[in-house]
């Protein structure tokens, strides 16, 4: 249920869990969405579960960015609304084979995007985004 601000009127909506998608691994929203944007948790390439997950890193990469657009459809938007991205890697020696497989899902439609080497625990990589709400979700939640 999305709820206002009593100081601005603006409207947040917290989505906990996206239906099909891996339960999240923590007290955390699989997004927000708050003034016409969309702001997703870091996702992983789990399937199932943590435990579940592809073994190649392109695959981990294809199945992380599908759960990413899971979750940004969820919300009323897509990957094609994404304007920044962050992107955390184990090992600087992916960000090649990243970047290919990355185009598959951006193509031209290039957003700003931040990529740092980090610590995980028991993944490869994780993707956070922001991207803007759907025209349509936009007035929808405008006329709320």
């Amino acid at each position: 249920m999305p709820r206002t601000s009593p100081t601005t009127g603006d409207t947040v909506r917290r989505i906990a869990q996206i239906p099909g998608g891996a339960s999240a691994v923590g007290p955390f929203s699989q997004a927000v969405v708050a003034n016409g944007f969309v702001f997703t948790a870091g996702q992983i390439p789990a399937i199932s579960g943590r435990d579940d997950q592809p073994g190649s890193f392109a695959d981990q990469v294809r199945q992380t960015m599908r759960n990413l657009e899971s979750v940004l459809e969820a919300a009323g938007s897509g990957l094609e609304h994404v304007v920044k991205v962050n992107t955390y890697l184990t090992d600087p020696g992916q960000l090649e084979e990243y970047n290919r497989v990355y185009v598959e899902f951006f193509g031209a439609a290039k957003p700003a995007r931040t990529s740092v080497c980090v610590s995980l625990w028991g993944v490869a990589l994780e993707i956070e985004c922001v991207a803007v709400l759907a025209a349509g979700e936009a007035a929808a939640v405008a006329e709320r």
